[in-house]
């Protein structure tokens, strides 16, 4: 298992996954799927807690491969050759295992792709003349995102994807974040100063939990403590799962850009204009009017912008706005 430690000494991000993206050989023919950007590149700053669901319910490496039949929304779990339900049996581990994973301070899992047991979404499910149709999610994948629907999650599949990839590792990073603030000690005022460095990043992600948080934020002292962390935390989870957008994430740029309309000349503004409307055309990735603008924010010393977690909301050295 890999250090609990990043490498400036900050205790790492917790995340369940799926055993077999380890490298572990827990899979049904004795093989895994070891995934080397969950391993290497992202695994610097994660701490990784691994479930297999088939070994941990007690079934054997190998075993009789299994998939899903009937009901889309209560699929059973059955054996592809000698037809045994196993259903029960996973789903009874799947229930207590969920309750244990509470106290393992998790941020979000990544699931296994396609797999009758943690398959996220879109997993095969069979009807009773066997015939496929891609719209099931595994047997314990759905216990594990009914007891925690906020916790991000995905699955290493759709991390290939470098949208859904920074946005999950985005969402995770944020929620690390705010589980400091909750930890350490819980007044209105850190909630306020969380809020103030997280608005645009809010704000990128969906304007009406944006305007939603800024109203809960405001009232703040109307709010027993519980009910407003308990309110804020939701709605922030919510807000982060929708996803950010080029138009978006423009419009928060130009709110940016408008920090500095004293400041720079002529020519500047027109650079840094282009640079964004091409980034809303989707000609040049984030990552170079966000580079841009923090050169704009150190040179003149923009404190509310420098305090943005939008500008650097995850380690650099993921590359999360490379793509375009």
């Amino acid at each position: 298992m890999n250090s609990k430690y990043d490498s400036q000494g900050k205790p790492k991000i917790r995340l369940g996954i799926s055993r077999c993206l380890l490298g572990d050989k827990v899979r049904y023919d004795g093989g895994h799927k070891l995934d080397r950007f969950l391993t290497g590149t992202l695994g610097k700053w994660v701490e990784y807690v691994p479930v297999c669901p088939e070994v941990e319910c007690g079934l054997p490496v190998p075993r009789e491969a299994m998939h899903l039949e009937g009901n889309p929304e209560s699929p059973r779990l059955i054996t592809v050759k000698t037809g045994i339900d196993k259903t029960d049996q996973v789903a009874r581990w799947a229930r207590k295992r969920v309750v244990e994973l509470e106290n393992d301070n998790l941020l979000g899992f990544i699931f296994k792709s396609d797999s009758p047991s943690s398959g996220m979404e879109r997993v095969k499910v069979y009807s009773d003349k066997g015939m496929p149709s891609k719209n099931g999610i595994g047997v314990f994948a759905r216990a594990f995102m009914e007891h925690f629907p906020l916790m991000p999650v995905e699955e290493e599949g759709r991390l290939h994807d470098p949208a859904l990839r920074e946005n999950f590792i985005e969402r995770v990073f944020t929620l690390a974040r705010w589980r400091d603030v909750v930890a350490e000690r819980k007044s209105r005022g850190d909630l306020v100063d969380f809020h103030t460095k997280h608005k645009l990043l809010i704000l990128s992600h969906s304007a009406s939990h944006y305007r939603e948080l800024g109203k809960l934020v405001a009232r703040a002292k109307e709010v027993p403590p519980g009910d407003l962390f308990g309110q804020y935390e939701k709605s922030l989870l919510e807000a982060l799962k929708i996803r950010a957008t080029a138009r978006k994430n423009a419009n928060v740029l130009m709110h940016m850009a408008g920090y500095f309309k004293r400041y720079l000349s002529p020519l500047e503004k027109e650079e840094l204009l282009d640079l964004i409307d091409r980034y809303r055309n989707e000609t040049v990735p984030l990552i170079v009017p966000i580079t841009l603008i923090n050169h704009y924010v150190r040179k003149y010393d923009q404190p509310y912008l420098r305090g943005q977690w939008y500008l650097n909301p995850h380690p650099g050295e993921l590359q999360l706005r490379n793509h375009v």
